[in-house]
């Protein structure tokens, strides 16, 4: 039987945004998207957004198929909700994939981070984006989406949730993937991180800034399958 292969979005994204990349690898990977609580329009928390929060969802939801593992590709944030469960559960975690995942949190970078997050300003500066995330998440309220992802970030930068300590004890194979136009997460970053793993690989995409809808689909593609087609 083959091995379900998870989609995971993006910080105040949702999963219709992978929807072309699971089209993508139908013809060789089991692939199922995923929207973690609050987002996409699936139901609101009560508790505050977190990783380990995000991750609980995730592994009720693996539990509820009754796969025993999986595969999981992450974008963004959620290439690190895929690191926390290859952490705290492994045994449900064959093999990660991350793209454009910032692993470096302090308070500085928290507070840039959290500028850009303002509904205020999102729907006066760029309505049109603030249209696309109303029309997303809906019948949840984007801002309350935008507040509560802060309010996250701002927690990840006076704590983050994985340390540099953390994925010395990851013995999962991990394929990090950075666009080397990204301008949100560094390539010094992701490099501790690919040190820090046991078992890390570590891929390039040219021409590639952060935002998922700028992904060149066929090369993410081509990652994807030659990283998850290797090896037992």
């Amino acid at each position: 039987m083959q091995r379900p292969l998870l989609l995971l979005h993006g910080a105040i994204g949702a999963s219709d945004q992978l929807r072309d990349l699971a089209d993508s690898l139908v013809t060789s990977h089991n692939a199922h998207l995923f929207d973690f609580p609050g987002h996409g329009g699936s139901k609101m928390p009560e508790a505050p957004f977190s990783i380990p929060s995000f991750a609980a969802a995730l592994l009720d939801f693996i539990k509820e198929k009754g796969w025993d593992e999986v595969a999981i590709f992450g974008y963004s944030m959620g290439g690190y909700v895929a690191l926390y469960l290859a952490k705290y559960h492994p045994d449900v975690v064959h093999r990660v994939i991350t793209l454009g995942t910032k692993f470096y949190w302090d308070e500085a970078v928290a507070a840039k981070e959290v500028q850009m997050l303002d509904p205020g300003t999102i729907a006066v500066k760029v309505p049109a984006f603030a249209e696309s995330l109303e029309q997303r998440h809906h019948p949840n309220d984007w801002k309350d989406v935008l507040q509560r992802t802060a309010g996250m970030m701002l927690a990840l930068g006076r704590e983050n949730t994985l340390s540099d300590d953390s994925y010395k004890t990851i013995s999962k194979k991990i394929l990090l993937l950075l666009g080397d136009r990204d301008k949100m997460v560094s390539l010094e970053e992701t490099l501790n991180v690919y040190r820090s793993l046991p078992e890390a690989q570590l891929g390039i995409l040219p021409g590639t800034p952060h935002p998922i809808e700028k992904v060149d689909v066929g090369l993410l593609d081509f990652f994807i399958r030659r990283f998850l087609n290797v090896g037992p």
